[in-house]
């Protein structure tokens, strides 16, 4: 094979190598939402909602989407709705609602986003890319990884974070490079976009426009899925974290002294055999000396470890231990 040609073989290896760097799993993950023991696609039955939809406030919460995927949620307020007319949000079933997001400031790790990438968007046969890394190196994203071809390859990216007008987390490659040599100059040489020979229909929540990939931040995740618009992402120290909305008014929680807490207020909403109509429901971590480690699929471990108490106006105060603290139950002081 003539030297250029070489070349130009090398450019277009990277180009597939940065791509799919960026992809999803095909298919849908729906099934996380299935409550444990239960068909798939089970739903409890629907409960007419009344009052409008519940509105939602958490702070310093690290939510565990899936395991080892945790998204730090330093504040959120929001609405939860549900996906069909009729029902209502049920914990147990985390498809049969949104997180519809009014503000917040969320973090996540890069050992989260590696994960992600590992365990779910690259978990298939014949995935093309194995062994992914990410990590932070002077305010870029820095990812490398081993390409699944009759010749394994390993590459490594170093990408700006920006956001875009509407709404998206854009990556915008400044080193590339293939067996550990530089090909970003080579690119720009033979004036080569990665989008002219990389086509991502089909790739859930990712598009590509030039050398630039852009990922939806709405459709990263399973169930309940998030909704809201990306105002702003940063890379701070060892995170990337994402601004969502602007300002929003406050909810006036039952214990207005807890640091870590999630608070639910109006509309109906089930978790369990309880439906509460009228919901006020403020779940509290019991250590405040750091956040409160939650997980949606399990959590019933925490509320059978921790204890509830009833307010003056019939709301209800749950306090839990931490995920990961779970298997000691606490000791109810009332």
């Amino acid at each position: 094979m003539r030297p250029a040609t070489q070349t130009v073989c090398s450019c277009l290896l990277m180009l597939a190598v940065t791509a799919l760097a960026g992809c999803h799993r095909r298919g849908d993950t729906a099934e996380e939402g299935t409550p444990p023991g239960a068909p798939s696609g089970t739903r409890a039955a629907p409960v007419r909602p009344r009052g409008g939809n519940p509105r939602t406030e958490m702070r310093n919460v690290h939510l565990q989407a899936l395991p080892g995927v945790v998204l730090e949620i330093r504040r959120l307020n929001g609405e939860l709705r549900p996906i069909q007319e009729g029902e209502i949000p049920v914990f147990d079933d985390p498809s049969t609602f949104e997180l519809h997001i009014d503000s917040a400031e969320i973090a996540a790790s890069p050992q989260s986003l590696q994960r992600l990438m590992n365990d779910v968007t690259f978990n298939y046969p014949k995935a093309p890319l194995k062994d992914l890394e990410l990590s932070i190196e002077d305010g870029k994203v820095r990812q490398s990884g081993r390409l699944e071809k009759a010749v394994p390859v390993h590459f490594e990216t170093l990408s700006e974070v920006s956001v875009t007008p509407e709404g998206k987390i854009r990556l915008h490659p400044v080193k590339i490079k293939a067996g550990g040599v530089g090909v970003k100059k080579l690119l720009d040489l033979f004036d080569v976009e990665m989008s002219e020979v990389i086509k991502t229909e089909g790739a859930r929540g990712l598009t590509m426009e030039g050398d630039d990939i852009f990922l939806d931040p709405e459709r990263l995740l399973p169930p309940p899925r998030i909704r809201g618009r990306l105002t702003a992402v940063r890379v701070e120290k060892d995170r990337i974290v994402q601004i969502f909305g602007g300002e929003a008014k406050n909810l006036t929680p039952p214990d207005p002294d807890a640091k870590n807490y999630m608070y639910y207020k109006g509309g109906n909403l089930r978790f369990g055999k309880l439906t509460m109509d009228g919901a006020d429901l403020q779940i509290v971590d019991a250590d405040p000396k750091d956040p409160f480690f939650f997980y949606l699929k399990e959590y019933k471990k925490q509320l059978v470890a921790g204890y509830s108490r009833n307010t003056p106006s019939l709301g209800l105060i749950v306090r839990m231990p931490d995920f990961d603290q779970a298997g000691t139950p606490l000791k109810d002081p009332y």
